[in-house]
């Protein structure tokens, strides 16, 4: 029997709760033994817009959504016009029967400039303007079509169950739609009636009705539908694995990381992290890390800035979390916290810029600017997080860093992780340590905060110490915190500071600072959440007798240069893969390397790559097929 590899995608106005069925359709296939990649598309409204979810699920370990959609279930008309050349020969498609005439012209959230490419080829092939012609254009592919009138479902269970008020509760369309789809693929029922429970554990009335609805349409889908050439009925669970949402992982890093302060500004897709701190403020984290995460929704983020270096100032380990706009407004307190050595956490999630951009869609735009941000030199680490697990041990390290070398961590995150729902290793806070540094309890004799020292790390005081008084200021100081303006203290103060740089370097371990996949004749360097996809393109070629190497770069800034030329000595061809539009990580890496690359895979049309986009442009390469810079445009 042939490995299951199948991708489920719901869509539907914002709003009408398709994240909710999404996570229902991914507990059940997670409850029955299936590894998951999950991943939310939406617009930067409130209500209305289009909104869509893909799940990808199999029984092997998978880092990344691919490009085609086995199964799509929909309950509106603008998922059939957006989506429907997503399903390829032998997939399928639910659909509401009821929008069977529905025109493009009548979906009013549909764009012109989609609606022109999507006439041309309906134009092309002479079909009608409406869901009856794009469906035809699938059936033509081999698509199974399986038509379904949600309102009638509705009908008839408010008639079966003696409650008339079913008959107009649209908002069910979404549980509806995934139990239809779990039904046609043979998925036990009693997960589904479990997720159920679980999603509306604190609503039981809703729950309740969720269920009898979801009883109904999965009896209707096993009794109605057939001919389905896929079927979903469990494999076995490995153990210690759980589903995660992508903010989970930094999020309760910081927990377990000993993080007791955290200052935020509401920003997509950042605020997540913080609502969830928010939701358990509370909780005790084991016998030897007590205490819980004190969370500050401020005015601005020029605020937040402030009050977590304040809080680090205290000795507390503090940190906040924002994406570009936000960031660009703590750029002169990260100066602050720079040259007076303050120890804080920055969990930068990024998405697509310039200015407010393309606000709840993926990017990595932000890395020459999380290395180059603030006026002036200064030490800082920039950091990033390959996938959620790796997130939650990489929160640990960003927290050592900043105290061990007192110095502003920026932890590079993005809107492709935050929007993601993963099964992963289940997070073992016992392989996170914490190492505060020079943190002093006590203070002997006359204490120089900024003391000049062989390492150039000086002993930190903390506010409220006995005898350890200490100053700042934004001004240049001499050892004790006073403002000067000698020439001699100040290229003793900078020097000071710059070389905590090289510090880092040498100290951190090599596989903390680059992870190296092997390295063949075409190697990829990348950075950040292309690693999944990255790692399930390089796999398939594998499987086909094509060597791709792969090194992922996670101490981007001060750059691990002789390390990473020694890793790629022996790579002739170097490939740059990242979701930017000049290629970030290649003017870093040519910097540093002094080596061209040879190669680019850039996206930046605000959606995540696929492994399909990465394979197809991979074997481009290999057989001498590409341009050096193929940009990729899969998602709608």
């Amino acid at each position: 029997m042939g490995s299951i590899d199948f991708t489920w995608l719901i869509g539907g106005p914002q709003g009408s709760g398709v994240d909710s069925g999404a996570n229902i359709f991914s507990k059940v296939c997670a409850e029955m033994g299936y590894r998951i990649f999950g991943k939310r598309e939406f617009y930067s409204n409130i209500k209305g817009e289009h909104s869509y979810f893909v799940v990808r699920v199999s029984d092997e370990e998978i880092h990344s959504n691919v490009n085609d959609v086995t199964l799509m279930a929909s309950f509106d008309a603008e998922t059939i016009f957006r989506h429907f050349n997503e399903v390829p020969k032998d997939g399928g498609i639910i659909y509401d029967s009821d929008l069977d005439k529905t025109t493009t012209d009548e979906v009013l959230t549909l764009d012109n400039y989609f609606k022109a490419r999507l006439h041309k080829e309906l134009e092309s092939k002479n079909k009608p303007f409406t869901i009856a012609g794009v469906l035809e254009i699938a059936k033509e592919k081999g698509v199974h079509l399986y038509p379904v009138s949600f309102r009638e479902i509705l009908s008839n269970l408010a008639e079966k169950t003696e409650n008339p008020k079913l008959k107009g509760l649209s908002r069910l369309f979404n549980v509806l739609a995934v139990s239809l789809s779990l039904g046609l693929i043979k998925m036990p029922l009693d997960p589904l009636l479990q997720s159920i429970n679980s999603i509306f554990s604190k609503k039981p009335q809703i729950a309740e009705i969720n269920k009898q609805a979801a009883n109904f349409a999965y009896d209707y889908a096993k009794s109605k539908f057939g001919n389905f050439p896929y079927a979903l009925t469990g494999t076995t669970k490995q153990p210690d694995t759980i589903l995660v949402q992508g903010h989970f992982g930094t999020s309760i890093g910081k927990m377990v990381s000993g993080c007791r302060f955290q200052s935020y500004y509401p920003i997509t897709p950042a605020s997540d992290e913080s609502v969830y701190l928010e939701s358990h403020e509370l909780l005790e984290i084991q016998n030897d890390r007590p205490g819980s995460t004190i969370v500050i929704q401020t005015e601005d983020e020029i605020s937040a800035m402030g009050m977590m270096i304040g809080a680090a100032l205290t000795g507390t380990r503090s940190s906040t979390s924002t994406s570009g706009p936000g960031f660009a407004l703590m750029a002169e307190s990260l100066g602050w916290a720079g040259i007076n050595e303050v120890p804080i956490v920055i969990t930068l999630y990024q998405r697509s810029g310039p200015s407010t951009g393309l606000p709840t869609r993926h990017g990595q735009d932000d890395l020459l600017f999380a290395v180059y941000a603030g006026h002036g030199d200064f030490p800082k680490i920039v950091y990033a997080s390959g996938d959620i697990e790796e997130s939650f041990y990489d929160t640990g390290r960003c927290f050592n860093y900043a105290d061990v070398y007192q110095i502003p961590v920026i932890h590079m995150m993005d809107k492709f992780l935050s929007s993601s729902v993963v099964t992963c290793k289940r997070f073992d806070p016992q392989k996170i340590s914490i190492d505060r540094g020079l943190l002093l309890d006590k203070v002997d004799g006359e204490y120089k905060r900024f003391a000049f020292t062989e390492d150039g790390i000086s002993p930190r005081s903390r506010l409220g110490l006995d005898d350890g008084v200490f100053w700042n200021t934004g001004d240049e100081s001499d050892e004790f915190g006073h403002i000067t303006e000698d020439p001699q203290v100040r290229i003793q103060m900078m020097d000071k500071r710059m070389s905590r740089l090289d510090l880092v370097t040498k100290r951190v371990p090599d596989d903390e600072q680059v992870v190296s996949f092997g390295v063949h004749d075409y190697t990829v360097i990348s950075w950040g959440s292309t690693k999944g996809p990255i790692l399930d393109a390089i796999s398939i070629l594998k499987k086909e007798g094509i060597n791709i190497g792969f090194i992922q770069i996670k101490l981007i800034h001060p750059f691990p240069s002789d390390y990473v030329k020694s890793i790629l000595k022996n790579a002739k061809t170097i490939i740059d893969i990242e979701a930017n539009h000049s290629g970030q990580l290649g003017k870093i890496f040519k910097q540093n390397v002094l080596r061209e690359i040879d190669y680019f895979i850039l996206k930046y049309t605000g959606r995540g790559m696929t492994s399909t986009e990465i394979y197809d442009s991979l074997k481009k390469i290999v057989e001498n097929k590409a341009n050096k810079r193929e940009v990729l445009s899969h998602g709608a």
